[in-house]
């Protein structure tokens, strides 16, 4: 054991455990702080060299990945935040099929099926099931749900 504590890498890695997280982002965008809240604690994450290979949106959540949302000028724009964060970092941002469905959010097959002509999914979005959150869970050391 003293060889080990004369190499400092190595006591920094016993005192410092990175982790995998997996993140669910359950509120619209701007009816609170939730999906911001979400999006910084991802980026102080990353930064600190922890993961975050995906990214669920849940229930009103879904509303971050409407592609054609538009918030005025002084307001932030989480949608192109999060189309940002994921072309950078690889993350995998998923939306709910069902909590899709339910609230017109429609991915580019669901939309031509539906005899539509444009996808109302945002860069860096995909439309996927329930079971990538079962998923990422099972193989996250944390989960973390922002309601």
């Amino acid at each position: 054991m003293a060889g080990v504590l004369e190499c400092p890498a190595i006591v920094a890695e016993l005192y410092y455990c990175l982790m995998k997280y997996a993140v669910q982002v359950n509120s619209a965008p701007y009816n609170n702080n939730a999906g911001l809240e979400a999006y910084r604690f991802i980026q102080a994450a990353l930064q600190a060299g922890h993961q975050v290979p995906r990214v669920f949106f849940y229930k009103d959540g879904i509303y971050h990945a409407l592609r054609h949302a538009t918030p005025p000028d002084d307001e932030i724009n989480l949608t192109s935040l999060w189309s940002s964060l994921a072309r950078q970092h690889q993350i995998d941002l998923v939306v709910c099929i069902s909590a899709a469905q339910r609230r017109g959010l429609l991915c580019e097959d669901e939309a031509r099926r539906q005899g539509k002509t444009d996808t109302d999914v945002a860069e860096g979005f995909r439309i996927a099931g329930l079971g990538l959150w079962l998923e990422a869970s099972l193989d996250a050391d944390r989960c973390l749900v922002f309601a």
